[in-house]
């Protein structure tokens, strides 16, 4: 696969655009002028304050600074790391705890925390909390059995190592190598955090478009373009430091007259990704409307004609509707639960092939996206693994 990335700074926004062979497939934005929306940021490890607890929902609210309260679930106490204890109990009010931000705010819903660290490499994440050896079922089975042989004596009570799919062409040596970096910068934050007083930042999680270059694929990158000579600047020295042998991918575009944003026509493709209508070859289109609980897409014949009321016809704009609405899942970020009304169908087969083909679409998504199943009244059921805001709240930032 072909792939690119365009970070562009406009409209007081930093954009990074996802491109697979030709087509933008992902959109991340975060504001350029940083603030109270990009100040907690995903991966940010803090000392918190257990504030309350809610039992009938196993969950707590920790304080990661004054008045921000987080979601927490009881479960991830039994491997937190403690500064101040208040009482016997697993978790008890005024307790300090080490705690990350393992989900942004959405809307109304308050950032989620974990006790269950995560150290995050180019090849490699340290998992406290996990303690397996685990290693990326993207990885070649032969490859994959060769990294679990090998780290096997790293196996202990402290933390696990999982091996990401970028180790897939690394050298061990060099797996091996980010693994005992991360592993001291573990050991030293759990340290350093015995010292520290409630609500200090043990860790700052870089900005997203640099997390970005972090976790992205490098396999078939062809060229990371940036279109503005500060952000190259930043950019560069990341580089530098971390990806030096792929300092050469990186490019400034800088031509005034023709901007990025024409060149690869990123405003109006942002455009269609914040509008509630999509549309499909066929004529057909689709219909997204987020709501608080969950988001609705709703397939629509549209201006397809032929065969309209055939089953064929149906068929035919159902399996194109699946193919454009895993896309768009992607590219605007939806997650939670996600709710898919197609054109009813009136052959069994015809549902299983529908089926079959949007759990393939669906698979080629890099997060977790699961499709559950279809329920009485014909309506798809799916879960995507809620990380970062939404595409559309992003851009309300």
């Amino acid at each position: 696969m072909k792939r690119k990335l365009l970070i562009e700074k406009r409209d007081d926004k930093i954009r990074t655009y996802f491109i697979e062979n030709d087509d933008i497939v992902e959109i991340h934005s975060t504001p350029a002028s940083g603030g109270d929306a990009d100040r907690h940021r995903l991966g940010d490890i803090y000392i918190g304050k257990v504030s309350n607890i809610v039992p009938n929902i196993g969950a707590a609210f920790i304080e990661i600074e004054k008045g921000v309260n987080c979601y927490y679930d009881m479960k991830d106490a039994a491997s937190a790391v403690f500064t101040r204890k208040s009482g016997k109990k697993t978790l008890c009010i005024g307790d300090e705890l080490v705690v990350q931000i393992s989900r942004e705010a959405i809307k109304t819903k308050a950032p989620t925390v974990t006790s269950n660290l995560s150290f995050t490499g180019r090849y490699a994440v340290l998992t406290h909390g996990n303690t397996r050896i685990g290693v990326s079922s993207k990885i070649p089975k032969s490859l994959r059995e060769t990294y679990k042989k090998e780290l096997s004596g790293l196996q202990n009570d402290d933390f696990g190592i999982i091996v990401r799919t970028n180790a897939k062409d690394a050298l061990f040596q060099d797996v091996a190598d980010e693994i005992n970096a991360l592993r001291e910068e573990y050991y030293s934050l759990i340290q350093t955090a015995q010292t520290r007083v409630c609500f200090s930042c043990l860790k700052s999680a870089p900005p997203s478009y640099i997390a970005d270059l972090k976790n992205v694929y490098m396999d078939g990158m062809e060229a990371i373009i940036v279109g503005d000579k500060d952000l190259y600047t930043r950019i560069r020295l990341y580089f530098q430091s971390e990806l030096p042998e792929k300092l050469d991918l990186l490019k400034l575009y800088d031509d005034p007259s023709f901007p990025l944003d024409k060149l690869y026509s990123t405003r109006s493709i942002l455009d269609k990704a914040l509008a509630e209508r999509a549309w499909l070859k066929t004529g057909g289109y689709l219909i997204i409307q987020p709501t608080e609980a969950l988001t609705v897409i709703d397939v629509n014949s549209g201006k397809n004609t032929s065969k309209k009321d055939s089953e064929e016809g149906a068929l035919k704009v159902n399996l194109e509707a699946a193919r454009e609405a895993a896309r768009q899942i992607r590219l605007r970020n939806l997650s939670g639960i996600i709710i898919v009304d197609f054109i009813n169908q009136k052959e069994e087969e015809n549902t299983r092939k529908l089926l079959h083909e949007f759990k393939y679409f669906l698979a080629q998504d890099p997060i977790q996206t699961t499709l559950v199943d279809m329920t009485a009244l014909g309506l798809v059921e799916i879960t995507r693994k809620k990380i970062r805001r939404p595409l559309y709240e992003e851009e309300l930032q």
